[in-house]
């Protein structure tokens, strides 16, 4: 391996000397900017993906214990109107502040769902848009590559090939941007 990057170094020096090679070594640098700039924006994207699961996962946590109340007063509810009680105008104002407490569960529930919903909808998008960055970003690489044997082969078609290979990780990595 220590000898491929000797060999590397020593054909990029001889290539300094040989104008005819230059476009392809200034190709090589402009892709090696843009593998860093989609990866990073894929893994920008992939953070912020984990952060959007956390909080639907956080959203239907919160869901399932207001839902529990819910229901832990719909059975309370259910005994008061069961059972014998010895003190009835206490246990109707107890029916009816737990009524307005579940009517109240039932609303906050309903806007916990959507909003959870909501969360998991963004987070697909954002993982669309990281893989769309990664897919991009593999090009790019693959690209940068394919230009290097240029240097190795002084042969421009691996050049072509790999100016190819990259536009259409550029173009691949710019859908990302378009995911909504």
């Amino acid at each position: 391996m220590a000898e491929e990057l000797n060999e590397l170094q020593e054909r990029a020096e001889h290539g300094a000397a040989d104008k005819s090679i230059a476009p392809v070594t200034v190709t090589m640098a402009i892709l090696a900017v843009m593998v860093a700039v989609v990866s990073l924006l894929g893994h920008r994207s992939h953070t912020e993906e984990l952060l959007l699961q956390t909080k639907s996962t956080d959203q239907w946590a919160q869901y399932q214990a207001k839902n529990i109340r819910e229901r832990s007063y719909e059975v309370f509810i259910d005994q008061l109107s069961v059972f014998s009680i010895g003190d009835e105008p206490h246990a109707k104002e107890l029916k009816s502040k737990y009524q307005s407490e579940i009517e109240r569960y039932h609303t906050e529930l309903s806007d916990i769902m959507k909003d959870a919903r909501e969360s998991e909808a963004e987070q697909r998008l954002t993982e669309q848009r990281g893989n769309r960055f990664d897919l991009g970003e593999v090009l790019l690489e693959a690209a940068l590559v394919i230009c290097s044997i240029t240097l190795l082969t002084r042969k421009r078609l691996f050049w072509f090939g790999g100016l190819a290979i990259g536009f259409a990780g550029i173009a691949i990595a710019a859908t990302g941007f378009m995911i909504h």
